[in-house]
């Protein structure tokens, strides 16, 4: 029976791991615009070239996924003057997944995740330094600090969040999907210039891996800290991105451009 119940469970977190990259990938083949539907056959990271755009997004994605699946993204908003960055995290071992490997930013120990879910600081910090030096990278090609936006979904929201609260400048703006919070109050103490960066939390109120009270419980915690960030909480949505969020973001991101 010890043996049968210890299968189960396995089975159960794996299936959980495996849908969490169903999910992310799930918005872009039924709920983009179907003109934003198009193939991408290339690694190809960015459209614009760096001489091109006055302003820049990073988007980070979630657990299993790579960066060009995400890149329809950049052709449904069709945003002028930026470059889109859609990165792919490196393959490592993840715990909820029993060990095994697969595109992660940092390890997750438990699927779904909860407002009591326990958090991998360290692992997440690693991660941060990486985003960090892709700033930095677009800073010396001539993008100011103050013109770049970091957007995640999952795992990759939250890795956003971090990423831009605790980089030594202020960013535009961090956006988070279905996201929750990484890292310990300290880490937020910590932090400089990048706490006055604005933040979009968008998260469905269905969310089976990340639960909606983890993403709930984020933005009354940055405000503690003086943190400007917009909730916006979408009934029925599931572990997923829909057409109205990214509505959103786009109004949201050329708000801030002044476009």
């Amino acid at each position: 029976m010890r043996n049968y119940q210890w299968c189960s469970r396995f089975a159960w977190i794996l299936l959980l791991a495996v849908l969490m990259s169903c999910f992310s990938r799930f918005w872009r083949s039924t709920d983009l615009p179907a003109a934003s539907k198009i193939s991408f056959s290339s690694k190809k990271i960015s459209t614009m070239p760096s001489s091109s755009a006055s302003w820049a997004t990073i988007w980070l994605h979630g657990l299993g996924d790579n960066g060009p699946n995400n890149a329809p993204i950049e052709h449904s908003l069709n945003i002028s003057n930026m470059k889109w960055l859609f990165p792919s995290a490196p393959p490592q071992p993840v715990t909820c997944n029993y060990g095994s490997v697969m595109p992660s930013w940092f390890d997750i120990e438990e699927l779904p995740f909860t407002a009591e879910s326990p958090i991998n600081e360290g692992g997440l910090l690693l991660a941060v330094r990486k985003v960090h030096s892709m700033i930095d990278k677009l800073v010396e090609d001539g993008i100011q600090a103050d013109k770049i936006f970091l957007c995640g979904f999952s795992q990759g929201g939250a890795l956003s969040l971090a990423s831009a609260l605790s980089y030594p400048k202020k960013l535009a703006g961090a956006a988070v999907f279905s996201g929750w919070i990484s890292f310990t109050p300290t880490f937020l103490s910590n932090a400089t210039e990048g706490k006055q960066t604005p933040v979009l939390w968008q998260h469905g109120m269905k969310d089976p891996l990340v639960h909606f009270e983890a993403g709930q419980v984020g933005p009354p915690l940055l405000a503690s800290h003086g943190i400007n960030c917009e909730f916006k909480a979408y009934p029925g949505l599931q572990h997923s991105i829909s057409s109205e969020e990214l509505n959103y973001l786009g109004h949201w991101l050329k708000a801030r451009m002044g476009t």
